[in-house]
């Protein structure tokens, strides 16, 4: 049995309760895998992943150094003078990329409407340490930071720059950190699992330092069109295999096009940080803007592979040795569900990596 066979057999009998799955695989360029399960739902569909995006956000920034455009190492000020403020003037973007510039905490008043006005918060602000020195997962300021990085440099919004370097994959349509208007039918709303208020109330507790209770990711919010309207790198609606071939066309060429130079990979996708995670408590090995360790292992068994998990439970990778990039979305928005994703990308890495 191939494994577009095996893989779509397991997504048919997880679907009673994941309600709608995607799953994508490339290898090498090629389209191995793309299975769909649910009702209504196709490869073309969109799903709000969550923190999945990060990959995406992540990549612009590291096709952007590649190209000259920017430089992991330049201070950020020399771009965006007014970030200097209270001991900030030494941050790089490879701070940034590796969650360890110390600006975790959105302001406590936060909004998705207010987005537009917090890179300048996070410039005034004081961080929590030296950059560079700690980490903790920036689980809404990366994006914005990265965005904001980019609009300096490049003049543009990241939204902007994220569709010039993807059209020539043919993805242009596939993933957005802002859903446009026009783009709206194709969007699968998500569904909470029962028991989901206590799960959130525990997450509320956990992130409280960071993240405001106005910005918790509930599906009601998250199905509404003109919240996914607002720009944030931080997330993105996807398709599963719009995200997976994103990452295919960073380790290595498809269809003819490869998003780095071949020598920048190992650069961009090898180890940069490893440190305690100081709110969560792991520790964590960094990338260049991805984690290290495919979900459900370790990153030291599974050192070849990076990318990002969205809360919900969509998550998308790549394994530099393989050549394989994975990439899976799901209806069901379950915070700490990620069951399918471990279940399916083992699958995957058994019979591929």
């Amino acid at each position: 049995m191939e494994l577009q066979e095996i893989v779509q057999k397991r997504i048919d009998e997880l679907v009673e309760t994941e309600h709608g799955l995607q799953v994508a695989v490339y290898r090498h360029g090629e389209l191995l895998v793309d299975a769909v399960a649910g009702d209504g739902v196709t490869s073309e569909s969109l799903y709000y992943a969550a923190s999945t995006g990060k990959g995406a956000s992540a990549t612009v920034a590291n096709v952007l150094v590649d190209r000259g455009v920017l430089d992991y190492d330049q201070p950020i000020v020399d771009i965006w003078p007014e970030f200097g403020a209270l001991g900030k003037d030494k941050a790089t973007l490879r701070h940034v990329l590796t969650h360890s510039v110390g600006l975790p905490g959105l302001p406590p008043d936060a909004t998705h409407e207010s987005f537009p006005t917090i890179p300048a918060y996070l410039a005034a602000a004081e961080p929590w340490w030296e950059p560079g020195t700690k980490m903790t997962y920036h689980a809404e300021t990366f994006g914005l930071l990265v965005g904001e990085i980019v609009r300096r440099a490049t003049g543009r919004p990241i939204s902007a720059v994220l569709r010039e370097l993807i059209t020539p994959l043919g993805i242009e349509n596939d993933v957005f950190f802002a859903l446009p208007s026009d783009q709206r039918d194709r969007l699968i709303p998500l569904v909470e699992p029962a028991g989901a208020d206590e799960t959130f109330e525990m997450l509320a507790g956990m992130f409280s330092k960071v993240v405001p209770p106005s910005m918790q990711p509930r599906a009601a919010g998250l199905n509404r069109p003109e919240q996914l309207a607002i720009e944030d790198p931080s997330s993105a609606i996807l398709t599963a295999r719009g995200i997976a071939k994103l990452y295919a066309g960073l380790i290595g060429e498809v269809d003819g096009v490869q998003l780095v130079r071949p020598e920048a990979v190992p650069v961009i996708t090898g180890p940069a940080l490893v440190a305690q995670d100081e709110l969560l408590g792991n520790t964590a090995t960094m990338a260049l803007g991805y984690a290290i360790g495919r979900l459900g292992s370790t990153a030291e068994e599974s050192p070849a592979t990076f990318g990002w998990p969205g809360m919900g439970g969509s998550i998308a990778w790549a394994d530099t040795r393989s050549g394989v990039a994975f990439a899976l979305t799901r209806t069901l928005f379950d915070p700490t569900g990620s069951a399918s994703a471990v279940e399916i990308g083992n699958l995957v890495a058994k019979a591929l990596c």
